[in-house]
């Protein structure tokens, strides 16, 4: 008989965690090579700010210290995906920026023009949820807020002891 309080040795949820973030690479990778959005989609993106590899200008550092969430939709450029991070031109305030965001670093992927969610947990850190912040800073127009959706795909990782 097996010994429930045992611990896997096997990383199962880094490994889904891993294979859920490679959505929103392909998903944006789709978006590079097609030259832009289709249809009415975007996203919302949240990402930690102080997670290794991530590069904002000092002054959104500053404004978000902990996690910040961008929209991909009208006013981007120069996005570029590699197998690790993308890179983004966006405009805050009217100030272009280049922000580079390690996958590994992003808390939420919404497109809500679909109704297409995924949370993930930045640097398989455990927690009991997602924190309210801000709506998205960078220049863009309003989205209409997302509704739960059977299309929501959430991942609770949280270990029972």
């Amino acid at each position: 008989m097996a010994d429930e309080s045992a611990e896997s040795l096997i990383p199962y949820d880094e490994i889904v965690q891993e294979a859920l973030r490679d959505v929103v690479s392909r998903v944006l990778s789709s978006i590079e090579k097609g030259g832009g959005l289709p249809g009415g989609h975007h996203f919302y993106i949240t990402f930690r700010t102080r997670f290794a590899g991530v590069e904002i200008p000092k002054h959104l550092a500053q404004r978000f210290p902990d996690e910040m969430t961008i929209v991909i939709q009208h006013r981007f450029w120069d996005l570029h995906v590699a197998p690790d991070h993308f890179t983004v031109g966006l405009s805050f305030g009217g100030v272009p920026a280049t922000l580079r965001v390690p996958f590994a670093a992003v808390t939420d992927f919404v497109d809500p023009a679909v109704d297409f969610s995924l949370k993930f947990q930045a640097n398989g850190a455990e927690h009991d949820g997602h924190e309210e912040h801000d709506a998205a800073e960078n220049d863009a127009p309003v989205a209409t807020p997302v509704e739960d959706g059977s299309n929501v795909v959430s991942v609770d990782f949280t270990r029972k002891k």
